[in-house]
């Protein structure tokens, strides 16, 4: 390179990388939604070619994620739609009835592959084909190692708990069909044809367990929990800008949307600080704690008087909680 050259570096503004990144979310959903179509069309292949009740479990599975990336598909647009007069908070939080939908999907999906591989069990195993079948279910199940690993990615990326769910179920659908071919391995090696349902009815256990935490998550979410290592972490934040800036605080809340985070602190100037310069402080601080933990916040500040706040709690005035 000459001494005269020169590099451009192109920055990205807040807004710009936020439409990339929710562009790359919406793709990522689309190209989820394909090949969980395309996943469960050879399934279906599969379980007509071998009548395997492992194979059926994973079948199954396939039925209920093609269900519940749909709804969200949905979740996702619906979620980036802007606050309106009747939802002055967007509609972000519907990241969590995604996550609980798609998780009580899965609890019914493993309940049924259990009755399921039982009444097979139990009506005797008449199985065919077990070779194509294992192959097939072994090209699904490396296409949707890959798809899982771009799912969470994505997700983390962007912040969102819709591709950070997704991505998780299609990462169990892919353990689910290795665990399948394994079993029919073990059919083909063996003979011993029990070695289908009980891998089907493994199959069903790992499912249910999988579809419990996604439910339980979405369920904290939407109670508002807060997570002691994000406290942690967004205090230790706090305490550095706040003595940069030479303000105090109490009074922090939190919560997340499922996309971002929503953060209330209480700022305490001295009686003689001027309005303006206090606002000034606050705004700096709104502006600042985001960047400072690199992820999608809103800061919402309140202004209090650092010599009498205290009497001013303590005589029932604040009804919310110190922190």
């Amino acid at each position: 390179m000459s001494e005269n050259a020169t590099v451009q570096v192109v920055t990205l503004s807040p807004d710009q990388r936020d439409e990339t990144e929710l562009r790359a979310a919406r793709f990522a959903m689309r190209l989820s939604l394909a090949v969980g179509v395309l996943m469960l069309l050879g399934k279906t292949t599969a379980y007509y070619m071998t009548g395997s009740a492992a194979i059926l479990s994973d079948f199954a599975e396939s039925v209920v994620h093609v269900i519940a990336v749909a709804f969200a598909a949905f979740s996702l647009r619906l979620s980036t739609k802007p606050a309106g007069p009747t939802f002055l908070y967007g509609y972000e939080r519907i990241t969590f009835f995604s996550a609980g939908f798609e998780g009580a999907m899965i609890v019914v999906a493993a309940i049924w592959i259990l009755v399921e591989a039982v009444e097979k069990w139990l009506a005797g195993l008449p199985l065919e084909h077990l070779g194509s079948g294992a192959l097939l279910l072994l090209g699904a199940g490396l296409l949707n190692a890959w798809l899982g690993w771009y799912l969470l990615r994505v997700g983390k990326r962007s912040h969102s708990l819709i591709l950070e769910a997704d991505g998780k179920h299609v990462l169990t659908d892919s353990f689910t069909s290795f665990g399948v071919v394994a079993g029919l391995g073990l059919v083909m090696l063996t003979g011993w044809k029990p070695f289908d349902p009980l891998i089907a009815i493994a199959v069903a256990l790992n499912i249910l367990w999988s579809g419990g935490r996604l439910a339980w998550r979405s369920a904290v979410g939407l109670l508002d929990y807060s997570d002691p290592d994000v406290g942690k972490r967004l205090r230790e934040k706090l305490d550095a800008i706040c003595s940069q800036l030479g303000v105090n605080y109490h009074g922090v809340r939190f919560r997340t949307t499922g996309y971002r985070q929503i953060i209330e602190v209480h700022l305490l100037f001295p009686q003689a600080t001027a309005v303006g310069e206090a606002h000034r402080l606050a705004t700096l601080l709104e502006e600042r704690l985001p960047v400072e933990l690199g992820t999608p916040s809103e800061v919402i500040t309140h202004l209090e008087s650092l010599e009498d706040h205290e009497d001013v709690h303590s005589t029932g005035h604040y009804t919310g909680r110190p922190g």
